[in-house]
Protein backbone atom coordinates (compact mmCIF):
# COMPACT_ATOMS: atom_id res chain seq x y z
CA UNK A 1 0.00 0.00 0.00
CA UNK A 2 3.10 2.34 0.69
CA UNK A 3 3.99 1.99 -3.52
CA UNK A 4 0.21 2.97 -4.18
CA UNK A 5 0.02 6.07 -1.85
CA UNK A 6 3.53 7.19 -3.72
CA UNK A 7 2.10 6.82 -7.05
CA UNK A 8 -1.07 8.68 -6.06
CA UNK A 9 0.94 11.53 -5.37
CA UNK A 10 2.69 12.18 -8.92
CA UNK A 11 -0.78 11.68 -10.20
CA UNK A 12 -2.43 14.94 -9.52
CA UNK A 13 0.11 17.19 -10.82
CA UNK A 14 -0.48 15.61 -14.42
CA UNK A 15 -3.84 15.58 -14.51
CA UNK A 16 -4.49 19.10 -13.46
CA UNK A 17 -2.75 20.91 -16.06
CA UNK A 18 -5.36 19.75 -19.07
CA UNK A 19 -8.72 21.66 -18.42
CA UNK A 20 -11.12 19.66 -16.86
CA UNK A 21 -14.44 18.41 -18.68
CA UNK A 22 -15.74 19.16 -14.96
CA UNK A 23 -13.96 22.79 -15.18
CA UNK A 24 -11.85 24.90 -13.44
CA UNK A 25 -9.25 23.43 -9.97
CA UNK A 26 -5.74 23.73 -10.74
CA UNK A 27 -3.58 24.57 -7.35
CA UNK A 28 -3.09 28.19 -8.11
CA UNK A 29 -7.28 28.38 -8.48
CA UNK A 30 -6.97 29.36 -11.98
CA UNK A 31 -8.89 27.20 -15.13
CA UNK A 32 -6.43 27.22 -18.02
CA UNK A 33 -6.49 25.34 -20.93
CA UNK A 34 -4.16 22.95 -22.82
CA UNK A 35 -1.96 26.24 -24.35
CA UNK A 36 -1.91 27.67 -21.47
CA UNK A 37 -4.98 30.27 -21.56
CA UNK A 38 -7.03 31.27 -18.99
CA UNK A 39 -10.28 29.41 -19.16
CA UNK A 40 -13.92 31.28 -19.85
CA UNK A 41 -15.44 30.36 -16.96
CA UNK A 42 -13.51 29.76 -13.34
CA UNK A 43 -16.57 29.08 -11.20
CA UNK A 44 -17.61 25.00 -12.01
CA UNK A 45 -16.89 22.44 -9.66
CA UNK A 46 -13.69 21.26 -8.54
CA UNK A 47 -11.39 18.59 -10.70
CA UNK A 48 -11.75 14.94 -8.91
CA UNK A 49 -8.53 14.22 -10.04
CA UNK A 50 -6.79 17.92 -8.86
CA UNK A 51 -5.32 17.96 -5.22
CA UNK A 52 -7.46 19.63 -2.63
CA UNK A 53 -6.44 23.09 -1.31
CA UNK A 54 -4.04 22.41 1.06
CA UNK A 55 -2.19 20.02 -0.25
CA UNK A 56 -2.74 16.29 -0.63
CA UNK A 57 -4.50 14.67 2.43
CA UNK A 58 -3.03 11.41 4.20
CA UNK A 59 -5.16 8.52 3.96
CA UNK A 60 -6.26 7.16 7.02
CA UNK A 61 -4.60 3.44 7.56
CA UNK A 62 -6.95 0.79 7.75
CA UNK A 63 -6.42 -3.07 9.31
CA UNK A 64 -5.02 -4.32 6.73
CA UNK A 65 -2.59 -1.72 5.86
CA UNK A 66 -1.60 -2.16 9.08
CA UNK A 67 -1.22 -5.69 9.43
CA UNK A 68 0.82 -5.50 5.86
CA UNK A 69 3.18 -2.82 7.74
CA UNK A 70 3.70 -4.93 10.29
CA UNK A 71 4.78 -7.90 7.94
CA UNK A 72 6.87 -5.86 6.13
CA UNK A 73 8.60 -4.54 9.00
CA UNK A 74 9.06 -8.00 10.93
CA UNK A 75 6.09 -7.64 13.29
CA UNK A 76 6.63 -3.91 14.73
CA UNK A 77 9.18 -3.13 17.30
CA UNK A 78 10.73 -5.81 19.07
CA UNK A 79 8.69 -8.17 17.02
CA UNK A 80 11.51 -10.31 15.93
CA UNK A 81 10.33 -10.90 12.85
CA UNK A 82 7.12 -12.56 13.49
CA UNK A 83 3.96 -12.26 12.19
CA UNK A 84 1.20 -10.72 14.39
CA UNK A 85 -2.24 -10.19 13.48
CA UNK A 86 -3.66 -6.53 14.68
CA UNK A 87 -5.22 -6.09 18.26
CA UNK A 88 -8.33 -4.29 18.93
CA UNK A 89 -12.32 -4.92 18.27
CA UNK A 90 -11.46 -6.32 14.61
CA UNK A 91 -9.19 -9.25 15.82
CA UNK A 92 -11.17 -10.85 18.22
CA UNK A 93 -14.12 -10.31 15.95
CA UNK A 94 -12.28 -12.11 13.71
CA UNK A 95 -11.01 -15.06 15.79
CA UNK A 96 -14.56 -14.77 17.38
CA UNK A 97 -15.90 -15.52 13.58
CA UNK A 98 -13.27 -18.29 12.90
CA UNK A 99 -13.79 -20.17 15.88
CA UNK A 100 -17.20 -20.19 14.87
CA UNK A 101 -16.95 -21.68 11.45
CA UNK A 102 -14.77 -24.63 12.70
CA UNK A 103 -17.00 -25.55 15.15
CA UNK A 104 -19.61 -25.30 12.44
CA UNK A 105 -17.90 -27.52 10.28
CA UNK A 106 -17.19 -29.71 13.08
CA UNK A 107 -20.28 -30.37 14.19
CA UNK A 108 -21.71 -31.03 10.57
CA UNK A 109 -18.91 -33.59 10.16
CA UNK A 110 -19.54 -35.51 13.41
CA UNK A 111 -22.84 -35.24 13.94
CA UNK A 112 -25.03 -35.94 10.59
CA UNK A 113 -24.64 -39.86 9.03
CA UNK A 114 -25.81 -41.11 5.83
CA UNK A 115 -26.64 -45.13 6.72
CA UNK A 116 -27.08 -46.87 2.96
CA UNK A 117 -29.76 -49.67 2.76
CA UNK A 118 -27.35 -52.23 3.49
CA UNK A 119 -25.68 -50.86 5.99
CA UNK A 120 -26.11 -50.51 10.10
CA UNK A 121 -24.40 -47.61 12.46
CA UNK A 122 -23.06 -49.29 15.72
CA UNK A 123 -23.05 -46.01 17.86
CA UNK A 124 -21.35 -45.70 20.97
CA UNK A 125 -20.90 -42.76 23.76
CA UNK A 126 -17.30 -42.34 25.06
CA UNK A 127 -16.49 -46.12 23.33
CA UNK A 128 -19.80 -47.70 25.16
CA UNK A 129 -22.19 -49.15 23.18
CA UNK A 130 -25.56 -47.26 22.98
CA UNK A 131 -27.40 -48.52 20.25
CA UNK A 132 -27.92 -49.40 16.02
CA UNK A 133 -28.68 -46.94 13.43
CA UNK A 134 -30.92 -47.95 10.70
CA UNK A 135 -30.64 -46.46 7.26
CA UNK A 136 -31.11 -43.11 5.89
CA UNK A 137 -30.07 -40.14 7.28
CA UNK A 138 -29.37 -39.55 11.24
CA UNK A 139 -27.84 -37.14 13.90
CA UNK A 140 -25.65 -38.23 16.91
CA UNK A 141 -23.89 -36.22 19.24
CA UNK A 142 -20.13 -35.11 17.57
CA UNK A 143 -17.02 -36.52 17.88
CA UNK A 144 -15.22 -37.53 20.23
CA UNK A 145 -18.56 -38.01 22.01
CA UNK A 146 -19.68 -40.04 19.54
CA UNK A 147 -18.81 -42.02 17.51
CA UNK A 148 -20.56 -44.48 14.20
CA UNK A 149 -19.24 -47.45 12.72
CA UNK A 150 -20.95 -48.31 9.18
CA UNK A 151 -21.13 -51.73 8.32
CA UNK A 152 -22.48 -53.32 5.54
CA UNK A 153 -24.91 -56.53 6.44
CA UNK A 154 -25.67 -57.99 3.28
CA UNK A 155 -22.86 -58.37 1.35
CA UNK A 156 -21.48 -61.70 1.23
CA UNK A 157 -17.71 -61.72 2.16
CA UNK A 158 -15.20 -64.44 0.76
CA UNK A 159 -11.98 -65.67 1.40
CA UNK A 160 -9.44 -68.35 -0.30
CA UNK A 161 -7.67 -70.62 1.66
CA UNK A 162 -4.26 -70.90 1.26
CA UNK A 163 -4.41 -67.16 0.34
CA UNK A 164 -0.84 -67.28 -1.36
CA UNK A 165 -1.53 -70.73 -3.71
CA UNK A 166 0.68 -72.37 -2.09
CA UNK A 167 0.32 -75.92 -0.06
CA UNK A 168 -2.19 -76.63 2.58
CA UNK A 169 -1.51 -80.54 3.53
CA UNK A 170 -3.96 -81.81 5.91
CA UNK A 171 -4.12 -85.62 7.25
CA UNK A 172 -7.15 -88.03 6.65
CA UNK A 173 -8.25 -90.63 8.65
CA UNK A 174 -6.10 -93.22 6.71
CA UNK A 175 -2.90 -91.52 7.65
CA UNK A 176 -2.94 -90.15 3.77
CA UNK A 177 -1.60 -86.38 3.58
CA UNK A 178 -4.22 -84.45 1.03
CA UNK A 179 -3.33 -80.75 -0.56
CA UNK A 180 -6.74 -79.01 0.00
CA UNK A 181 -7.90 -76.02 -1.10
CA UNK A 182 -11.53 -74.17 -0.05
CA UNK A 183 -13.38 -71.12 -0.13
CA UNK A 184 -15.36 -69.97 2.34
CA UNK A 185 -18.22 -67.39 2.08
CA UNK A 186 -20.05 -65.63 5.21
CA UNK A 187 -21.90 -62.61 5.92
CA UNK A 188 -22.73 -60.15 9.08
CA UNK A 189 -26.37 -60.69 10.78
CA UNK A 190 -25.71 -58.87 14.24
CA UNK A 191 -23.59 -55.87 14.07
CA UNK A 192 -23.12 -55.44 17.62
CA UNK A 193 -22.08 -58.69 18.67
CA UNK A 194 -19.50 -58.12 15.40
CA UNK A 195 -18.05 -54.94 16.83
CA UNK A 196 -17.45 -55.60 19.59
CA UNK A 197 -17.60 -59.59 20.83
CA UNK A 198 -14.35 -60.53 18.37
CA UNK A 199 -11.19 -58.18 18.13
CA UNK A 200 -9.78 -59.18 14.61
CA UNK A 201 -13.74 -60.60 13.16
CA UNK A 202 -11.93 -61.34 9.76
CA UNK A 203 -9.21 -63.33 10.96
CA UNK A 204 -11.70 -65.40 13.73
CA UNK A 205 -13.56 -66.78 10.63
CA UNK A 206 -10.32 -67.62 9.01
CA UNK A 207 -9.07 -69.51 11.95
CA UNK A 208 -12.17 -71.12 12.41
CA UNK A 209 -12.63 -72.69 9.06
CA UNK A 210 -8.74 -74.01 9.72
CA UNK A 211 -9.75 -75.41 12.43
CA UNK A 212 -13.65 -77.30 10.71
CA UNK A 213 -11.46 -78.92 8.19
CA UNK A 214 -8.87 -80.11 9.67
CA UNK A 215 -10.91 -81.45 12.45
CA UNK A 216 -13.72 -83.06 9.10
CA UNK A 217 -11.10 -84.76 7.46
CA UNK A 218 -9.14 -86.20 9.70
CA UNK A 219 -12.37 -88.73 10.31
CA UNK A 220 -12.81 -88.89 6.79
CA UNK A 221 -11.10 -91.27 4.39
CA UNK A 222 -8.64 -90.25 1.16
CA UNK A 223 -11.14 -91.80 -1.75
CA UNK A 224 -14.34 -89.70 0.52
CA UNK A 225 -11.81 -86.36 0.39
CA UNK A 226 -10.78 -86.45 -3.48
CA UNK A 227 -14.24 -88.12 -4.76
CA UNK A 228 -17.26 -88.74 -3.77
CA UNK A 229 -17.93 -87.32 -0.68
CA UNK A 230 -16.84 -83.58 -1.19
CA UNK A 231 -20.50 -82.71 -0.52
CA UNK A 232 -20.59 -84.40 2.73
CA UNK A 233 -17.57 -83.12 3.63
CA UNK A 234 -18.43 -79.14 2.84
CA UNK A 235 -21.82 -79.39 4.52
CA UNK A 236 -19.84 -80.57 7.87
CA UNK A 237 -17.24 -77.91 8.07
CA UNK A 238 -19.78 -75.26 7.13
CA UNK A 239 -21.71 -76.67 10.48
CA UNK A 240 -18.54 -77.15 12.52
CA UNK A 241 -17.51 -73.23 11.81
CA UNK A 242 -21.20 -72.24 12.52
CA UNK A 243 -20.80 -74.06 15.83
CA UNK A 244 -17.30 -72.26 16.62
CA UNK A 245 -18.93 -68.78 15.76
CA UNK A 246 -21.73 -68.91 18.05
CA UNK A 247 -20.14 -70.45 20.32
CA UNK A 248 -17.79 -66.62 20.39
CA UNK A 249 -20.94 -64.92 19.61
CA UNK A 250 -19.39 -63.46 16.76
CA UNK A 251 -22.62 -62.57 15.14
CA UNK A 252 -21.51 -63.99 11.42
CA UNK A 253 -23.23 -66.76 9.62
CA UNK A 254 -21.58 -69.02 7.06
CA UNK A 255 -23.15 -68.89 3.57
CA UNK A 256 -21.07 -71.83 2.09
CA UNK A 257 -18.05 -73.65 1.99
CA UNK A 258 -16.54 -74.72 -1.21
CA UNK A 259 -13.27 -77.03 -1.95
CA UNK A 260 -11.31 -76.37 -4.73
CA UNK A 261 -8.64 -78.61 -4.82
CA UNK A 262 -7.81 -82.32 -3.29
CA UNK A 263 -5.15 -83.83 -4.30
CA UNK A 264 -1.72 -85.32 -3.32
CA UNK A 265 0.72 -83.26 -2.39
CA UNK A 266 3.34 -82.59 -5.75
CA UNK A 267 6.53 -84.70 -3.78
CA UNK A 268 4.48 -87.71 -3.87
CA UNK A 269 2.19 -87.00 -7.07
CA UNK A 270 3.97 -89.88 -9.55
CA UNK A 271 3.34 -92.71 -6.11
CA UNK A 272 -0.33 -91.38 -5.67
CA UNK A 273 -0.95 -91.53 -9.05
CA UNK A 274 -0.10 -95.57 -9.59
CA UNK A 275 -1.67 -95.75 -5.89
CA UNK A 276 -4.98 -94.58 -8.08
CA UNK A 277 -4.67 -96.65 -10.93
CA UNK A 278 -4.39 -99.69 -8.83
CA UNK A 279 -7.50 -98.44 -6.79
CA UNK A 280 -8.83 -98.26 -10.17
CA UNK A 281 -8.34 -101.56 -11.40
CA UNK A 282 -9.18 -103.46 -8.28
CA UNK A 283 -12.38 -102.20 -8.83
CA UNK A 284 -12.77 -102.45 -12.39
CA UNK A 285 -11.41 -106.51 -11.38
CA UNK A 286 -14.13 -106.23 -8.30
CA UNK A 287 -17.12 -105.24 -10.98
CA UNK A 288 -16.52 -108.39 -13.30
CA UNK A 289 -16.37 -110.71 -10.24
CA UNK A 290 -19.87 -109.71 -9.00
CA UNK A 291 -21.20 -109.35 -12.15
CA UNK A 292 -19.99 -113.00 -13.25
CA UNK A 293 -21.04 -114.07 -9.48
CA UNK A 294 -24.92 -112.63 -10.31
CA UNK A 295 -25.01 -114.69 -13.84
CA UNK A 296 -24.25 -117.94 -11.96
CA UNK A 297 -26.68 -117.23 -9.43
CA UNK A 298 -29.38 -116.33 -12.01
CA UNK A 299 -28.59 -119.84 -14.28
CA UNK A 300 -29.09 -121.50 -11.06
CA UNK A 301 -31.99 -120.56 -9.96
CA UNK A 302 -33.82 -120.95 -13.31
CA UNK A 303 -32.81 -123.93 -13.31
CA UNK A 304 -33.84 -125.05 -9.92
CA UNK A 305 -37.42 -123.43 -10.66
CA UNK A 306 -37.43 -125.85 -14.08
CA UNK A 307 -36.56 -128.69 -11.48
CA UNK A 308 -39.40 -127.58 -9.27
CA UNK A 309 -42.03 -127.28 -12.45
CA UNK A 310 -40.60 -131.12 -13.45
CA UNK A 311 -41.22 -132.15 -10.56
CA UNK A 312 -44.80 -131.28 -9.90
CA UNK A 313 -45.65 -133.17 -13.21
CA UNK A 314 -43.74 -136.24 -11.84
CA UNK A 315 -46.16 -136.11 -8.74
CA UNK A 316 -49.11 -136.15 -10.62
CA UNK A 317 -48.15 -138.63 -13.75
CA UNK A 318 -44.87 -140.35 -12.13
CA UNK A 319 -44.90 -143.17 -15.33
CA UNK A 320 -45.48 -140.88 -18.19
CA UNK A 321 -42.89 -138.52 -16.67
CA UNK A 322 -40.14 -140.81 -16.25
CA UNK A 323 -40.51 -142.10 -19.73
CA UNK A 324 -40.81 -138.85 -21.33
CA UNK A 325 -37.13 -138.05 -19.18
CA UNK A 326 -35.78 -141.18 -20.84
CA UNK A 327 -36.22 -139.88 -24.33
CA UNK A 328 -35.43 -136.06 -23.77
CA UNK A 329 -32.31 -137.25 -22.35
CA UNK A 330 -31.42 -139.91 -24.55
CA UNK A 331 -32.43 -137.45 -27.60
CA UNK A 332 -30.09 -134.61 -25.43
CA UNK A 333 -26.87 -137.80 -25.45
CA UNK A 334 -27.45 -139.40 -28.80
CA UNK A 335 -28.93 -136.38 -30.90
CA UNK A 336 -25.14 -135.01 -31.72
CA UNK A 337 -23.48 -138.16 -31.99
CA UNK A 338 -23.02 -140.91 -34.85
CA UNK A 339 -25.62 -143.64 -34.51
CA UNK A 340 -24.95 -146.99 -36.34
CA UNK A 341 -28.55 -148.76 -37.02
CA UNK A 342 -28.71 -152.51 -37.43
CA UNK A 343 -31.76 -153.96 -39.50
CA UNK A 344 -32.88 -157.52 -37.65
CA UNK A 345 -33.70 -160.20 -39.96
CA UNK A 346 -37.49 -159.92 -41.57
CA UNK A 347 -37.79 -156.15 -41.37
CA UNK A 348 -37.76 -153.91 -43.81
CA UNK A 349 -36.62 -150.40 -42.11
CA UNK A 350 -37.44 -148.92 -45.67
CA UNK A 351 -40.22 -149.16 -47.74
CA UNK A 352 -39.23 -147.24 -51.10
CA UNK A 353 -43.06 -145.48 -52.24
CA UNK A 354 -43.37 -144.24 -55.31
CA UNK A 355 -44.49 -140.93 -56.11
CA UNK A 356 -47.88 -140.36 -56.25
CA UNK A 357 -48.93 -143.99 -54.23
CA UNK A 358 -50.15 -143.77 -50.62
CA UNK A 359 -50.41 -147.05 -48.61
CA UNK A 360 -53.59 -149.29 -48.83
CA UNK A 361 -55.60 -148.35 -45.43
CA UNK A 362 -56.24 -151.21 -42.74
CA UNK A 363 -59.21 -153.44 -43.39
CA UNK A 364 -62.29 -152.39 -41.13
CA UNK A 365 -64.82 -154.40 -39.46
CA UNK A 366 -62.16 -157.65 -39.87
CA UNK A 367 -62.79 -157.87 -43.67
Amino acid sequence: MTTARAWWRHLPPFMSKPKSPWGGGGDDGSDKDAAGEPGEDNAGPRNPWAQPPGGPRAPRPTGLDDLLRRARSGGGGGGGGRFQLPGGGNARNLWLGGVGLVLLAWIALTSFHVIGPQERGVVTYFGKYSGTLSPGWQTTLPSPIASVQVIDVNSIRTFQFPENGGANLVLTEDQYLVDLGYTVRWRIVDPQKYAFELKLPDDSVKSAAESAVRAVVANTSLDNVIGRGKGQIETQVAQAMQRILDEYQAGITIVGVSLNNASAPAAALDAFNQVTVAQQEYAKNINAARAYAQSIAANAEGEAQSFDRVYAQYKLAPDVTRRRMYYETMEQVLGQTNKTIIEPRGVAPYLPIPPGKSLPSAPQGGQ
